[in-house]
């Protein structure tokens, strides 16, 4: 009997403790539901939260695309206005520019007419009968790309023919010959151009190619007469390096500038007796003989090329931080050109400084290397002030 009564107590207590685990497991369930539950309550919210965002964000994409486009067409016409803009200041820098620098000789002024046309006479008796001026540039034309950032192109100033000649920096020995501007134009390099290797290499960009003769200036400032049409040295001369400081401020590499216009050749350059000022030479282009040399007042400093128009020396100057280049100093040998005469030029702003203009006086045109770019500029002339 007492075992029975064991028995039955120990399934009792067997009893108890199972239905106990059997709560403490309900429980967990529970709570594991609840967690499960609230999960999945969360997970729907983060899920509707993130639909939400993601129909934000692709209606802030399109705000983005149709401002971006607006933005793009107002930068359209902010580009054309500004254009427009640059080119009425263009015109009025042109009307309305800075007082050029112009050297005039003082006993020249003092004199009387009739005696300046003496003076003149003897200043520089084989001055030719031009009396054009610069008036404005009437256009500009971009030709071509073509070369590095510094450079010279031209025709044959002094001959007929219709050639277009290439210099590609400042220390070479290859000239690019060109039959026509149109094969120049529609060449994508120098391929169909004809190669001239000549007898020494060229410093700076002061060449010019005139009466079938390329004059370039070589090592040790010698200027070298080059016959193009039989690939032969024709002459040279030496200038005295040691006297010699470079003409342009801008373009340190060009010592000694070449230039050509109605009545021959022009030797533009700088001396240490007349620093920092530019001097002005004729130079007889048969012997490459200095016929007679001007000191003018027209500064070195950030000037960076200059040409001659009938006896005018016109000296383009622009800034260390490359800007407007104008014409800023004008000196002519007879003395005729006053202040009131003299022009108030102002370029087109395009990529940087001009490293060679060449003033053709056949066509009235400066061929122009700015930044690896050929330019043409065509000039408006007008007469010089009578005396």
């Amino acid at each position: 009997m007492r075992a029975f009564v064991w028995l039955v107590t120990l399934a009792c207590l067997a009893g108890a403790q199972h239905q106990a685990l059997i709560d403490y497991l309900e429980r967990r369930l529970l709570a594991i539901e609840d967690r499960v539950s609230l999960w999945h309550e969360q997970t729907n919210r983060y899920a509707a939260e993130l639909r939400e965002l993601k129909q934000q964000m692709v209606a802030q994409l399109d705000n983005l695309d149709k401002e971006k486009e607006a933005l793009r067409a107002n930068l359209d016409g902010v580009g054309a206005r500004v254009e427009r803009v640059e080119r009425e200041m263009d015109y009025m820098e042109t009307q309305h520019g800075a007082q050029p620098c112009v050297d005039v000789d003082d006993k020249l002024v003092e004199q009387q007419v009739t005696q300046v046309k003496e003076n003149n006479k003897g200043r520089y008796s084989r001055l030719s009968d031009c009396s054009e001026m610069i008036s404005s540039i009437k256009a500009m034309k971009i030709v071509k790309k073509l070369g590095g950032a510094k450079g010279m192109w031209t025709k044959d100033v002094g001959g007929d023919s219709g050639k277009v000649y290439v210099l590609n920096g400042t220390d070479q020995g290859t000239v690019y010959e060109f039959s026509s501007l149109q094969e120049f134009t529609g060449s994508p390099d120098v391929s169909l151009a004809r190669s001239l290797n000549l007898p020494s290499v060229w410093k700076g960009t002061g060449h010019l190619v005139y009466d079938h003769h390329l004059y370039y200036v070589g090592e040790q400032l010698t200027v070298v007469k080059y016959d193009l049409r039989n690939s032969s040295r024709a002459d040279s001369a030496v200038f005295l390096a040691g006297d010699h400081v470079p003409a342009y401020g801008l373009s340190p590499e060009t010592v000694v500038d070449l230039a050509a216009d109605e009545d021959g050749l022009w030797v533009i350059h700088a001396t240490r007796q007349n620093s920092p000022h530019i001097s002005l030479a004729k130079m007889d282009a048969e012997t490459l003989d200095l016929e007679q040399t001007w000191d003018t007042a027209c500064p070195t400093e950030n000037a960076e090329a200059a040409f001659v128009i009938c006896g005018t020396l016109y000296v383009v100057y622009n800034s260390a931080q490359p800007g407007r280049s104008r014409v800023q100093c004008v000196f002519d040998v007879s003395g005729v050109v006053s202040g009131e005469e003299a022009p108030l030029i102002y370029f087109p702003k395009r990529y940087g400084t001009h490293s060679s203009l060449k003033y053709n006086p056949r066509e009235q045109l400066l061929y122009a290397w700015d930044d690896g770019y050929q330019i043409l500029y065509r000039l408006l002339m007008k007469q010089k002030l009578e005396v």
